[in-house]
């Protein structure tokens, strides 16, 4: 059975996020032991107390979740759970997940480069994002009127655009006018990611890029710049995750790329949504996943493993 992991990006974590995992397995208090090592603090108090309300800033939401989706993964590969993929994707940060689980980057690695990643688009970038539920074609010239640009493109009916707060504010009133059932979400976000808001920070970036050690496995890892998979060279993988930065999260490609491969299963590592402590949460990316599905009539198996209670039911 080919088997897809996908890893989900910002906007999936909450306080308390791994609590219950550390507590319980010694995999995940590895991870995070070994993280806070690396990165100088201690992301197990951010991740579980969020003692000075930073765990929303950018430079600290990558780590973070980096830190949650491999806990995860290792806790489920200690319960008996099969480590290796057939392929690997992430949405956004969880590109660099992916990677991780692919055996291309190293944890320590992945870290340095989110930690730097996120310090660089919290500082260098500016802007708001906005979900619409219109389809790509459709949304582009409305956006780009207004000087905004298309930041990811999840579903043929659901696109993110990026801009200034008042340029977005315009495009969302011209949607309204336009499309009255078709109501537009702003997201919480500290820039206008994936969109040309995002180049200087990149441009710092890629300094780090370059120094970061990749080693291509056989394991094919999608790229969310190309929609495709990464190249299977170093320097190529580098190039995409720069460009990356500053170019429009292109998930339904990469779903479409995936099912075009044979993959018959997907399992979520990592991050949750919705109210409530860790059992409670849903994941983050499940509902792109059944939509997608129904667009293009695949039918994989989905299982999640975001926290104790589902990663426990997927080894069972």
């Amino acid at each position: 059975m080919t088997t897809l992991f996908i890893f989900p990006g910002q906007g999936s974590q909450y306080p308390g996020m791994g609590k219950d995992i550390y507590e319980s397995y010694e995999a995940a208090r590895r991870v995070y032991d070994r993280a806070s090592d690396v990165l100088g603090f201690d992301i197990a108090d951010l991740s579980f107390n969020n003692p000075n309300d930073e765990l929303n800033l950018t430079r600290f939401t990558q780590p973070v979740l980096l830190t949650h989706h491999i806990a995860c993964l290792e806790v489920f590969k200690s319960l008996g759970g099969d480590g290796r993929p057939g392929m690997t994707a992430g949405h956004s940060l969880g590109e660099y997940s992916a990677l991780v689980a692919a055996g291309v980057l190293e944890f320590d690695t992945a870290l340095r480069l989110v930690q730097k990643r996120g310090e660089l688009m919290g500082a260098h970038g500016e802007g708001e994002m906005t979900a619409f539920p219109i389809d790509l074609e459709t949304i582009r010239p409305i956006a780009e009127a207004y000087h905004c640009a298309v930041a990811g493109y999840n579903l043929p009916e659901q696109t993110v655009v990026g801009g200034r707060a008042e340029d977005l504010e315009k495009v969302e009133t011209y949607v309204v006018e336009k499309f009255p059932r078709k109501p537009a979400t702003r997201l919480k976000t500290e820039g206008a990611f994936h969109t040309y808001y995002m180049v200087t920070a990149a441009i710092y970036f890629r300094a780090m890029l370059d120094d970061a050690e990749f080693t291509p496995t056989e394991i094919g890892v999608l790229s969310n710049f190309s929609g495709g998979f990464h190249y299977r060279d170093a320097d190529g993988m580098r190039a995409r995750l720069f460009f990356q930065l500053f170019h429009p999260v292109r998930w339904f490609n990469n779903l479409e790329t995936a099912f075009e491969a044979g993959v018959e299963k997907i399992i979520e590592f990592g991050g949750g949504i919705g109210a409530g402590d860790a059992d409670a949460k849903r994941p983050n990316l499940q509902g792109m996943i059944k939509r997608a599905t129904r667009a293009t009539g695949r039918t994989p198996e989905y299982v999640a493993a975001i926290n104790q209670a589902t990663i426990e039911a997927a080894t069972s």
